[in-house]
């Protein structure tokens, strides 16, 4: 590889959190990075240090403009700029980091830039498809939402809801009445509700049915009005179920579906209700479509490997 001689940025208040993401960065750039004394040198091929340059002179636009910059801002910053597009270009320039979500117990900020277009893609339309791997955030992100609507009183009530299909174990087996059976498979909702609210509020707004968590089955002929809808794993509802909670959206309610593709676990994977529904309504403005990618994952970083290598495997004839 061609090396220079190595450039170099005068040091800025975002170098705290920089040096907290210097190999990730690198990583990503294909260059070396190192902070000495009150500069930022760069050593690597020309091309890429010159790339490199351009991104932290936007980096620098934000933090002299006074933003707080966050490991998050870092990283969307260089989504939009590897994109590469007049459009990408454009959002670049016009790029500011997000607003967080202040809930409860803790404050979420997206962490990439489809993170970003789909928590505003939730402000603005009131159907929303997150579609994507494990791990980005879909589900989350969406409850983060829900919560913050509750809480700015745009909504009255939550409803939580995902098909119960087995992956590989049979719902038969599994002890207790079906209430307890069926729970086993809301437990990620549950899991990302008390991540993001105080235990015993929780509780309580779930006592008082302002938050419910049920299986889809239990959606039918209901009329679902002021409420913030989640529908997630949907790639495991058939074509009719989809079209029965789709149809459920009442007067100023919101509604997220959440999907994975990937891991289909219905009989048919071809039937599955949301490429039937993606197929069908993706020419509706009023309706968003975000699909996340390995980019996305929050989680280890060996899960984006994984995603990486199931991928490169499925493409194989």
């Amino acid at each position: 590889m061609e090396k220079i001689a190595p450039s170099c940025i005068r040091k800025t208040a975002f170098f705290g959190v920089l040096d907290k993401n210097l190999r990730k960065l690198e990583g990503r750039l294909g260059i070396s990075l190192a902070i000495r004394g009150d500069q930022l040198l760069m050593d690597g091929d020309p091309k890429k240090v010159e790339f490199a340059r351009c991104y932290f002179d936007k980096i620098q636009e934000l933090d002299d403009r006074g933003y707080d910059l966050k490991e998050e801002d870092f990283h969307i910053a260089l989504d939009l700029l590897e994109e590469g597009s007049t459009r990408s270009k454009q959002a670049l320039e016009e790029y500011a980091p997000a607003e967080p979500l202040n809930l409860s117990r803790k404050s979420v900020h997206p962490k990439s830039l489809n993170q970003q277009e789909y928590i505003q893609a939730i402000r603005t339309h009131d159907m929303v498809f997150g579609i994507g791997p494990a791990g980005t955030g879909k589900t989350y992100l969406a409850m983060a939402m829900a919560l913050s609507f509750l809480q700015n009183k745009l909504v009255e009530r939550i409803i939580l809801t995902r098909p119960a299909v087995e992956a590989g174990e049979k719902l038969g087996f599994l002890p207790g009445d079906i209430a307890q059976k069926v729970n086993p498979y809301l437990r990620p909702l549950y899991d990302a509700l008390f991540d993001l609210s105080q235990f015993d509020q929780a509780n309580r707004l779930m006592e008082k049915g302002i938050i419910e968590i049920a299986p889809l089955a239990f959606m039918r002929g209901r009329t679902l009005n002021s409420a913030f809808i989640i529908l997630d794993e949907a790639q495991n509802t058939t074509r009719e179920q989809m079209k029965m909670i789709l149809t459920r959206q009442g007067f100023d309610s919101r509604l997220v579906v959440t999907a994975d593709i990937t891991q289909i676990d219905l009989p048919e994977p071809k039937r599955s209700g949301v490429l039937h529904a993606i197929k069908i309504l993706s020419s509706l403005k009023e309706i968003a479509f975000i699909h996340f990618s390995e980019r996305d994952v929050v989680r280890h970083p060996l899960v984006q490997r994984i995603i990486k290598a199931y991928q490169k495997a499925e493409a194989r004839p």
